[in-house]
């Protein structure tokens, strides 16, 4: 399977980033836009489709809250230094494709590393995404695996066209999103999306993607990727 290429310095957004900072915020530099994405849910209440709330106005660089604790969120105030906040990242460091396991159809082929799930749940309807790849000879079930796959912002799941081997992919524009849950259920991470580079607080890169998914509850066990510990927050 071949994944797409990294982005270059010619191609508008390469010299965006988002820095993770010791036990700290995430700086985000190169007027990357920041909005509220919010889960929209079907009416027999499965997650469907992302609507954008509140666009907040487009910074040079701004710093995110990663412990949770913050009185400015989605911004820091420095809560972290108060709180004794712990950031050390923990995330696995080899790529994807390394670790993720298979799951073949007759058209796709899913690929699934559970670590990053973020717990939107667009993969649950019509029987979910691992039954539809399994049955991507029919039209409609390889149509529904496709944007399951898609709307998964964290990267957990993506849908591979076995003919070609490329990854069906959303196009996004480099951007970060605040994900909420309908109906003012809570907030789930922060969504990075168009390959825009995450530089870890030693100054390493993780493996650019085309989305994935930062703790912004502090709880994380996947620093600073999300691992859906934000869920105990919601049932509170």
């Amino acid at each position: 399977m071949k994944n797409k290429k990294n982005k270059t310095d010619n191609v508008p957004g390469a010299h965006q980033k988002i820095a993770v900072t010791k036990d700290g915020p995430y700086i985000v530099s190169g007027r990357v836009p920041l909005a509220e994405q919010i889960i929209t849910n079907d009416k027999d209440g499965f997650s469907c489709e992302w609507r954008k709330g509140m666009e907040y106005p487009l910074l040079v660089t701004y710093s995110l809250c990663r412990c949770g604790q913050s009185k400015t969120l989605p911004f820091c105030d420095g809560m972290h230094t108060e709180t004794g906040f712990d950031g050390t990242e923990t995330a696995d460091r080899k790529p994807y494709c390394d670790t993720a396991e298979r799951i073949n159809g007759p058209s796709l082929t899913l690929t699934d590393f559970i670590d990053l799930c973020a717990s939107a749940r667009f993969c649950d309807r019509a029987g979910g995404i691992w039954k539809l790849t399994r049955q991507s000879d029919k039209k409609k079930a390889r149509f529904l695996a496709i944007t399951e796959g898609g709307n998964c912002p964290s990267g957990r799941l993506v849908i591979w066209d076995k003919k070609t081997h490329e990854a069906i992919e959303p196009e996004f524009e480099p951007s970060v999103g605040l994900i909420e849950y309908p109906e003012d259920a809570g907030k789930g991470p922060v969504w990075v999306r168009g390959r825009i580079p995450v530089e870890s607080a030693n100054g390493t890169q993780y493996e650019i993607r085309n989305r994935v998914t930062l703790c912004r509850c502090g709880r994380s066990e996947n620093k600073p990727f999300c691992d859906s510990s934000h869920l105990e927050l919601l049932s509170k």
